[in-house]
């Protein structure tokens, strides 16, 4: 699976398009505001450059589209214009970067800029605030030499740049059978392969920053991890994945998938946890860790998880999956193919609801602050 290619988030405004299933992502986003805060106001007041408040640059790491997109720079821009005002300085010009892989629906968000941009003319007055789109990876260079300020990335780091090697479609055997991902029977050499990769493209990820980063600049992370040390204790999304393997098995009972698609298929996806975030960083030098913590949010953002009435379960669990699918669709669709879909998340949304009426289901978060050393 070439990732780069293949993962994008489902396009469009239908129902099964990201758009319209990204409330867990937004409840993220929301989360880690006051982290946001933070980070600009430490920007704004103590970077030793004198041209910072005339021109900062922001991007914005897997920005995906739809409403959340522009979610962040709103903050961010809501965020420099109070500073500014109490600092008695005219609101900066602001130079924000949108970056996603190639297939992002970067059109979708070209199209909400105009009416974007004439809302912050008439709330902040301001007019010198430019938005670009940054098509490629992140596993390595985006920007030119030092002139960015803050990066942001919400919901992104958590995709490995390709699938871990020794697992892909083309191994020589298939070392983790029934599995999309790490699980209590995958074998050492799987969970091997996964936190190599991880450590790999985080070690890549912050090299490839740190030249495009002011001295002193700050980055903001968030992306979905695990509280536990052992990668295969049931802990944040680790059961989804379990869930998702369980469908397709469901599948093969009934003839709509083979086995051996299940057995050649794994996820680059890695939810780290905060001490492995710890040793990339510091392996890698060029930043310092102000903080990282940790939260939890429930599988379901929209519906309660008070209700006991079985019809709002049902109705969780399908929420679950229209969000789940909005996600992993396109990967999903490449490997085996679209005929399959709409079964698939069916029995998958039935799995999630069998789980939460019984489970805790939450994802952990990571939120990690980091500072460019001078």
């Amino acid at each position: 699976m070439e990732v780069m290619q293949v993962l994008h988030m489902n396009n469009g405004e239908g129902e099964t398009s990201y758009a319209k299933n990204s409330n867990i992502q937004r409840k993220i986003i929301s989360a880690t505001n006051s982290r946001l805060k933070e980070a600009i106001l430490n920007i704004m007041c103590n970077i030793n450059n004198k041209n910072v408040l005339e021109s900062i640059g922001v991007a914005d790491l897997g920005c995906s589209s739809g409403s959340n997109t522009l979610m962040v720079v709103s903050e961010i821009i809501d965020i420099i214009d109070e500073t500014s005002r109490k600092l008695g300085i005219s609101f900066p010009e602001l130079r924000i970067s949108l970056n996603d892989l190639p297939g992002n629906d970067f059109n979708d968000i070209f199209r909400s800029l105009p009416s974007f941009f004439h809302k912050v003319k008439e709330e902040k007055g301001a007019e010198n605030c430019y938005v670009v789109g940054v098509p490629g990876s992140f596993y390595g260079r985006l920007f030119p030499q030092k002139s960015m300020h803050f990066v942001h990335s919400s919901s992104s780091l958590h995709w490995l740049s390709q699938v871990p090697l020794g697992l892909g479609y083309n191994a020589m055997s298939s070392l983790n059978k029934g599995k999309l991902y790490i699980s209590h029977t995958s074998p050492s050499d799987v969970i091997n392969a996964y936190v190599s990769q991880f450590q790999n493209d985080f070690s890549t990820f912050l090299r490839s920053r740190s030249p495009e980063i002011v001295p002193g600049g700050r980055m903001l992370l968030s992306l979905m991890g695990r509280s536990s040390i052992d990668p295969t204790i049931e802990d944040g999304c680790y059961y989804q994945w379990e869930l998702l393997a369980n469908a397709l098995s469901n599948l093969v009972s009934k003839g709509q998938v083979e086995e051996e698609k299940i057995d050649s298929f794994n996820a680059p996806y890695y939810a780290p946890c905060p001490e492995e975030v710890k040793i990339a960083v510091e392996n890698e030098g060029s930043f310092m860790i102000d903080r990282i913590e940790t939260f939890e949010i429930e599988w379901d953002a929209r519906v309660s998880s008070n209700s006991l009435d079985d019809k709002i379960l049902l109705s969780r669990g399908q929420q679950v999956a229209k969000t789940i699918r909005a996600v992993v669709e396109s990967m999903v669709v490449n490997h085996f193919g679209n005929e399959i879909m709409d079964d698939l998340f069916s029995v998958y949304g039935d799995l999630v609801d069998d789980y939460i009426y019984k489970k805790k289901a939450v994802y952990v978060n990571l939120v990690v602050s980091l500072k460019c050393k001078e």
